[in-house]
């Protein structure tokens, strides 16, 4: 800062990681100031409790709302800096020798009166320089916000795409294995088509881990790039405001672009592998099963269970609350032995739950829900089974669904009936109670 503000001024102003001019200030609450750009590098790779750059005092957040008091004091030093440029010999026009006031919002340049009404200029947006330096500010921090949100989502999708190849590889593990024991149950002797199945499975799994990898190093690249552009921002922010209102708009242009393509998480998905007399043996067990009435969802539902899963906390407040409608049903008959099979038609359903729960757990805890559930979440399908709650990666049946309750088991199973194809078998031994039929649609498609 300029010599014209007090010394007690300037400390006052002074970020202590940047030493520059504090820009959108942010005060911790041991009572310290920064730069909210600064502050947000300084703690970007740390977990809570994060400690304060100069007192090390913990803090149980990361994010602080803006100092306005601060924030107002910053704008009337860069003001008073801005005043006096625009009060200086160097700024004046050398044609008409009057000082350049008038900020032309086409060219980016400063004007003076004279100048503004030329008809070079005169069809032009103008404003006054001060105004229009607020202005540039504010535009800068704006950018500065929504990339730094970008930043995050990329490292939470980064942090998920890191995950993914050891929850890939565990998958295919446990696909290889259900595939194996299903068909020595319906082939037991044709083991050499069992073991071109589950080739076929293992070549597919490895193709896809690599672009797991691949995805994965996309993504760090790109949050290299980004944080790189935060810091160009941070560093434009730094500058007087005469520097802002010429050269703002190309680097605004630069990182608006460079949030345009972001990368995000892989969900590879295996392809159904047909088991040739699989629907044929289950059909063996076929039941009629009768559902009563559906009602709209409300509350303590099994289908509860699954939205908690599926509305996962950092979507919870739009998903949960969203225009979109379930209607549960229990089978009229609960099922203590034997086995049992039925089929479910779901193909005109957005989401859907199929499966077993508890019998009297129409108001339920997490236990004894044994579902398959489809869900939309963006342009995507996912499958996912509750209790434990997992996800799995296979292609989402089209049609009807068939579902084996093998009570002597105490287990459940879930096919793809036009494909003739397992899509997950619980284990044996998973429940030992009585369990009723369990159905829930959303709404139609239309």
């Amino acid at each position: 800062m300029e010599s014209g503000i007090s010394q007690a001024f300037q400390e006052v102003l002074t970020c202590p990681i940047c030493l520059g001019c504090l820009t959108d200030p942010v005060t911790t609450s041991c009572g310290h100031s920064f730069c909210r750009a600064c502050l947000c590098l300084s703690w970007e790779d740390l977990q809570v409790p994060v400690h304060c750059p100069t007192c090390r005092h913990p803090s149980q957040q990361k994010d602080f709302r803006t100092n306005l008091v601060l924030k107002k004091l910053v704008n009337i030093a860069r003001q008073d800096i801005l005043m006096k440029y625009l009060s200086s010999e160097e700024n004046k026009c050398v044609t008409h020798k009057e000082a350049k006031r008038i900020f032309c919002e086409e060219n980016r340049v400063l004007l003076c009166q004279l100048c503004s009404e030329s008809q070079e200029h005169k069809g032009h947006r103008h404003c006054p320089t001060e105004a229009a330096s607020e202005g540039q500010m504010e535009k800068l921090l704006k950018q500065m916000a929504s990339l730094w949100e970008k930043i995050q989502e990329n490292q939470e999708n980064l942090e998920a795409e890191k995950r993914m190849p050891t929850q890939w590889l565990d998958y295919v593990t446990l696909r290889k294995e259900m595939i194996r024991t299903e068909y020595r149950k319906v082939h037991p002797v044709l083991y050499e088509e069992e073991k071109q199945h589950i080739e076929c499975m293992e070549n597919e799994g490895q193709a896809l881990l690599e672009k797991l990898w691949k995805s994965e190093a996309l993504m760090v690249q790109k949050r290299n790039q980004l944080i790189e552009m935060y810091r160009e921002l941070m560093t434009m922010s730094q500058q007087p405001y005469v520097v802002l209102l010429q050269d703002l708009e190309d680097i605004l242009r630069r990182s608006e672009s460079m949030q345009l393509c972001m990368p995000q998480v892989m969900k590879p998905k295996l392809s159904a592998l047909r088991i040739t007399g699989l629907i044929e043996r289950c059909k063996c067990f076929l039941v009629v099963i009768s559902f009563g009435t559906t009602i709209l969802a409300r509350d303590k539902t099994p289908f509860d269970v699954v939205r908690r899963f599926i509305f996962r906390p950092h979507h919870q407040e739009t998903s949960v609350k969203s225009s979109q409608h379930y209607f549960p049903a229990w089978g009229s008959q609960s099922f203590t032995s034997g086995k049992y099979y039925w089929e479910l038609n779901l193909v005109e359903s957005l989401d859907w739950a199929v499966g077993v729960c508890k019998d009297g757990s129409q108001e339920t805890e997490p236990e004894g829900v044994f579902l398959l559930v489809c869900v939309k979440q963006g342009n995507q399908y996912s499958l996912l089974t509750t209790c434990p709650e997992s996800q799995h990666y296979i292609e989402k049946p089209v049609g009807r669904v068939g579902v084996l309750l093998d009570c002597e088991g105490g287990c459940v199973s879930f096919l793809d009936v036009a494909k003739s194809s397992l899509i997950y078998s619980y284990p044996p031994g998973t429940f030992n109670y009585p369990v009723r039929p369990f159905f829930c649609f959303g709404d139609r498609l239309s």
